[in-house]
């Protein structure tokens, strides 16, 4: 059984975040804060996600195995954590548009993720499936070579998606 992620491990999963987009430039990292604020509209969400994922990649270089499956093991956690069917609904999309999107709002950071994560009916700065599928499918596939733990999935609604403040994946 795999554990739950440390405290420890959170931050600095957040802080490598945050640091791959800090290397991106200043434009960026305004942007990713007023999206995470709700200001912004949908030319804030044309981020460089190749850079992110190049700095990403270098910030990572030296970690070791054990390291990188912490690292995983959060990034899981996290991607888990959102799949859930309010979230969903206003993201929109396919099973892949929606792993998509929950990719593309933790690769956002610790801010978006957690307003995400609070209030997905403040959709007015919401990714769209079609949004996060041109941005961020390169993103879910390069951060996580071993993608979200499934959901147990329910009647009537599609693979992986649990239901707001389920915790046992129904």
């Amino acid at each position: 059984m795999s554990r739950v992620p440390t405290g420890e491990e959170e931050a600095r999963f957040w802080h490598l975040i945050d640091s791959a987009w800090e290397r991106v430039g200043r434009e960026a990292s305004a942007r990713r804060k007023g999206l995470a604020n709700r200001q912004g509209d949908d030319e804030a969400y044309d981020l460089d996600l190749d850079a992110f994922l190049e700095h990403l990649g270098a910030l990572s270089e030296g970690l070791s195995a054990e390291e990188m499956t912490d690292l995983d093991r959060v990034l899981e956690r996290k991607l888990y954590d959102i799949d859930r069917a309010d979230i969903h609904e206003f993201t929109d999309g396919s099973d892949d548009g929606f792993l998509y999107c929950r990719g593309f709002i933790v690769a956002m950071g610790r801010e978006f993720y957690e307003a995400v994560r609070a209030d997905p009916a403040g959709r007015s700065w919401m990714p769209t499936a079609r949004r996060c599928a041109t941005s961020s499918r390169t993103c879910t596939t390069n951060v996580s070579a071993t993608g979200p733990t499934p959901a147990r999935v329910s009647p009537g609604r599609p693979a992986g998606i649990r239901q707001a403040g389920r915790t046992d994946g129904g």
